[in-house]
C-alpha cells in the first residue's frame, strides 16, 4: 500500500462520470486505503465536459494529479480522451468509449471534433483500449449502464482483485435500485470482456 495510484475519470455531463469515481473511491476505501478525490472540474450539465481525479494509496495528500502523473485514464467519451491524454504517464493506460457524443461546443461551430480520437492517441504512443461502452450499454437495454461497463473494463487494470470494484457496484446499485442489481453485474463483466478482447495498441 506504499504505492500511490492515480486515477483520471472524464466525459460530459449525463453519463455517469462522477458516479463512477465515487464508486472506485468506495472500492479502494473499503480495502484501507487513504483516497483523495476532486469534484467536477468543468461544466456539469448535460453536454458539458466533466473531470474527476482519484488518488489512493497508504497516504494521499492532495486529490490533484499532474501532467504526466495518471496510471489510468478512464474516458467515457473519445475526444475527451484525446483531450486529457496528456495526463497519462509513460506506461499508463487508457481506457476508452468510443461511442461518440458531439459537445455543445462543437454544434455551435467552436470547436472542431477531432478526427479520430483514438488514432491520434496511439500515434502519441499511448497504450489504449478503445471499444464501445455505449453500444454494449444499449445492447444490455439501458444506456445508463455505461458507466458500470467502463467500470468492469477498468476493474483488471487496479492494484486490487476486480471483485472489489464489482462489489462496490452492486451495493451502490443494490441499495438505491435493487431492480437493477443483475443488470449492473452483466454490465461489469461486459466491461471486463470488452478489454480481455480488444487488442491493445500502443
Amino acid at each position: 500500500m506504499s504505492q500511490i495510484t492515480n486515477i483520471l475519470v472524464c466525459g460530459v455531463g449525463g453519463q455517469g462520470v462522477m458516479t463512477a469515481t465515487e464508486i472506485l473511491a468506495e472500492a479502494a476505501i473499503s480495502l484501507g486505503f487513504d483516497v483523495k478525490k476532486t469534484e467536477v472540474a468543468g461544466m456539469s450539465q448535460r453536454g458539458g465536459v466533466v473531470t474527476s481525479q482519484l488518488r489512493f494509496g497508504k497516504e494521499v495528500r492532495s486529490p490533484q494529479i499532474g501532467p504526466g502523473e495518471a496510471d489510468l485514464l478512464v474516458a467515457f467519451e473519445s475526444a475527451e480522451a484525446l483531450r486529457w491524454s496528456h495526463m497519462l504517464k509513460p506506461g499508463g493506460v487508457a481506457l476508452v468509449n468510443t461511442g461518440c457524443i458531439v459537445p455543445p461546443v462543437v454544434n455551435l461551430g467552436l470547436f472542431p471534433y477531432p478526427e479520430d480520437p483514438v488514432d491520434k492517441m496511439r500515434a502519441l504512443g499511448l497504450t489504449v483500449h478503445a471499444f464501445d461502452a455505449t453500444s454494449i450499454a444499449l445492447g444490455l437495454g439501458n444506456i445508463r449502464l455505461g458507466n458500470t461497463v467502463m467500470l468492469g473494463a477498468s476493474s483488471d487494470l487496479l492494484p486490487f482483485p476486480a471483485a472489489v470494484l464489482r462489489d462496490a457496484v452492486l451495493a451502490r446499485f443494490g441499495a438505491r435500485k435493487p431492480h437493477l442489481v443483475d443488470a449492473n453485474r452483466e454490465a461489469f463483466e461486459a466491461g471486463r470482456k470488452a478489454v480481455a478482447s480488444e487488442p491493445v495498441a500502443a
